[in-house]
């Protein structure tokens, strides 16, 4: 089926291809009908949007405009994607086939049908990617004295360094796994980058055994090092460093892994399995345990995917398809290296002239002190709301509340949803503090966070050995909400501070997307987090809450609520608008509502990261609707949803997009923004910079498509994510200047 939009048919227009009306007939001509919103042309596959959205990461890749280095991390960030993609979506259709599910979505395709249309686009896809490595980054590596070399065209001094690093570093690691009649197919893991070697011993036959390349070391062999460069602007000499594949120097020296046989051909294939099981909490005594099986369950998933070099023959290919039970769409022959997501070994490069110029990230203005002047953060708080936009504005506050709450003796109590830590968590440390210094801690864990499972699982367990109160996550739900209470005695009174955000507490991807969080003491946001963390760790039933809205509680029924009321507004005139800023828009219910409101006059501004399903500029339907996707240096990931109101403006944030897993299935959070002039803040400093995106800013049209925005060439284009390091560095530095007496 294509994805092209065609007009929607209405009885309206079928009428105006009929003959003249007979003088007999009415004058009066029937009333148009509206168009049927569940009209599959009316609706983006979920999966082609997701593709889409990894062709607008690799033209970062393609864009000379971007450092050379970083343009090697977008390369990366395609294959990592690319990888998710089939461990998860392609192997869910594939099961969905397998259990003789042939319904289509909402756009019309079925399963079989998706896996066809996703396997042309993912070609097209991977020429592009291996196009951009081997004719553009290749090349300019070479210009800046970066050379990715083949191991046949090493100088007798290069071979000699790399088969010195083999014999050291790399032989000791590897195991070859042989396949005969004793011995069965080797267990191939996920992600694995692998060799098919065919040998023999003298005239005997051929023998096929397997050697994985180890995924611990440098895939790209550095054979010489290079000396740092004296600035990032000042052109300075730079001796050549030269690179081989890690996989080439293995197959050069397959000689001593099989000694006294003779090597007949090696080649290399990737193997991807499926890694969306999903864990039975409902029949499980023991969540933890649970997850831990569904884990150790995952290595022995179906595969989905093998990737192979296009040189492989047939008898080898064979091999493969048999013992591992592939089907011919299963696999992808590539002509240069497989699993570029390897080529981020290369960005490690100290080479900063090649890459973004780093920057300090500032402080909000509400935390903002004069020279000498220190402020208890609890006092800051208390004194108005605190607005965060990350990473332009420090994750650093968060940690120092959590740290300052762990050792002051006011505080009774810290509670708080963790959902993706990563393995260096200074707020975990905060917390382990707070429960030596006797504070009761409670932790929401979600367990079940996929691929970070077994970091969680570990952090769960250091947490229990300290004390603290740790819940791993709620049957049937996901917890996905990104909450903080800190409950502290003041005088004879109790008073709660909340921090809510769209990201996680993890100080390092606070570093790497843009998210926005705020920290309150308002009473009613404080009451709700108390009530949403009794829900969290112990039994409720609570079905409504003061100023959050709660998924899959409240959030749904509000959220459609807001979007009425905005269709409400534009019929007596007073002009609705909508700005919605999210990951991704998905669930059908939300679109048909958006579809009214444009339909009603109200103008929608989407600003939607990957997957967006809505179709903008169809006549009669989405005319009012323009959907923009930014792709920068940094993630988006921040969720904004500004609704003008009359004139009463309101602004949520949360945690939450626009998808039936997040409104059905998770525990989600989004909460408002009252502070006059943090609405203001948020309306005109985020939103309306990231509205005037020209520089990476790709505009959809009503086929699906996206094209970039017409001004994105110019020099002086606009970079919302530039624009926000600009105004966080003049903050940072009017913060360092002393002011005047």
């Amino acid at each position: 089926m294509s994805t092209t939009a065609k007009p929607v048919p209405t009885r309206a227009r079928r009428s105006s291809t009929r003959t003249a009306a007979s003088p007999h007939a009415r004058a009066q001509a029937p009333a148009p009908v509206k168009p049927d919103l569940s009209n599959p042309e009316l609706y983006v596959n979920r999966e082609l949007s997701l593709l889409d959205f990894q062709r607008r990461v690799l033209e970062e890749a393609q864009d000379r405009s971007n450092p050379l280095l970083e343009r090697l991390m977008f390369l990366s960030f395609v294959g990592s994607n690319i990888d998710e993609f089939f461990m998860v979506r392609v192997a869910g259709l594939k099961r969905q086939i397998e259990k003789g599910v042939s319904d289509p979505g909402p756009d019309g395709m079925g399963p079989a049908e998706q896996l066809r249309a996703i396997r042309a686009s993912m070609i097209r896809l991977y020429r592009s990617s291996h196009e951009c490595w081997s004719k553009e980054l290749v090349p300019a590596l070479r210009d800046s004295g970066i050379r990715i070399l083949n191991y046949a065209d090493l100088t007798e001094e290069q071979r000699a360094v790399a088969d010195s690093y083999f014999q050291e570093t790399v032989f000791p690691t590897l195991t070859p796994l042989a396949f005969d009649p004793g011995r069965p197919f080797p267990h191939i893991s996920n992600l694995s980058l692998n060799l098919a070697v065919l040998l023999r011993a003298g005239e005997a036959e051929e023998h096929f055994a397997r050697v994985k390349i180890p995924d611990t070391l440098p895939q790209l062999v550095p054979l010489t090092s290079t000396p740092k460069p004296k600035s990032r602007t000042k052109a300075v000499a730079v001796r050549e460093q030269p690179f081989v594949w890690l996989e080439q120097l293995v197959i050069a020296n397959l000689a001593t892994l099989f000694p006294g046989m003779e090597i007949i051909e090696a080649h290399p294939f990737h193997v991807t399995r499926d890694a969306d099981s999903e864990i039975q909490n409902l029949e499980a005594g023991d969540l933890l345990e649970s997850v831990e099986e569904g884990v150790w369950q995952r290595r022995f998933a179906d595969v989905v995917r093998v990737e192979i070099n296009d040189a492989m023959p047939a008898r080898i290919l064979d091999i493969l398809v048999e013992n591992l039970e592939l089907d011919r769409d299963d696999i992808y022959k590539m002509s240069g290296p497989l699993s570029l997501v390897r080529v981020r070994h290369l960005t490690r490069i100290d080479r900063p002239d090649l890459k973004f110029t780093p920057f300090v990230p500032a402080l909000p203005v509400a935390l903002l002190k004069s020279e000498g002047e220190e402020e208890d953060i609890f006092a800051t708080i208390r004194r108005s709301d605190v607005l965060f936009h990350h990473p332009f504005d420090s994750f650093q506050p968060i940690v120092g509340l959590l740290q300052r709450a762990a050792k002051d003796t006011s505080v009774l109590a810290i509670k708080i949803t963790l959902y993706r830590v990563g393995r260096n968590a200074p707020v975990v440390d905060a917390l382990l503090e707070a429960v030596e210094n006797g504070k009761q801690v409670a932790v929401l864990l979600e367990l079940k966070a996929r691929f970070d499972e077994e970091s969680n699982i570990e952090w769960a367990r250091k947490l229990e050995e300290y004390g603290v109160h740790v819940v791993y996550g709620l049957m049937g739900l996901k917890v996905h909400c990104k909450s903080l209470l800190i409950v502290r005695k003041e005088g004879d009174a109790i008073r709660r501070y909340a921090h809510l955000s769209t990201g996680n507490y993890n100080s390092l991807t606070s570093t790497l997307y843009t998210d926005i969080g705020m920290l309150t003491c308002d009473p009613a946001i404080g009451a709700d987090c108390t009530d949403l963390f009794n829900f969290l760790t112990g039994y409720s039933a609570k079905t409504s809450y003061r100023k959050l809205m709660v998924a899959p509680v409240t959030l749904r029924e509000r959220f459609q609520k807001l979007i009425e009321r905005e269709i409400e507004h534009q019929k007596v005139g007073r002009r609705g608008h909508l700005i919605l800023k999210m990951n991704a828009l998905v669930d059908r219910k939300m679109i048909q509502l958006l579809y009214q409101a444009s339909q009603a006059g109200v103008k929608v501004d989407l600003l939607v990261r990957g997957i967006c399903c809505l179709r903008p500029g169809i006549h009669g339907i989405s005319d009012n609707i323009r959907v923009t996707s930014i792709v920068g240096r940094f993630l988006e990931h921040s969720r904004i949803f500004y609704f003008r109101n009359g004139g009463q403006e309101e602004v949520y944030l949360g945690s939450a997009d626009l998808m039936p897993r997040n409104l059905n299935r998770r525990v989600e959070v989004d909460f408002p923004v009252e502070d006059k002039k943090l609405v203001r803040l948020v309306r005109d400093e985020i939103l309306g910079t990231y509205l005037k995106e020209q520089s990476k800013a790709r505009h959809m049209t009503s086929d699906g498509k996206y094209t970039r925005d017409p001004d994105s060439g110019k020099k002086n284009a606009l970079n919302s994510q530039e624009t926000f390091i600009v105004r966080a560095v003049k903050r940072q530095a009017a913060l360092l200047v002393p002011q005047a007496k």
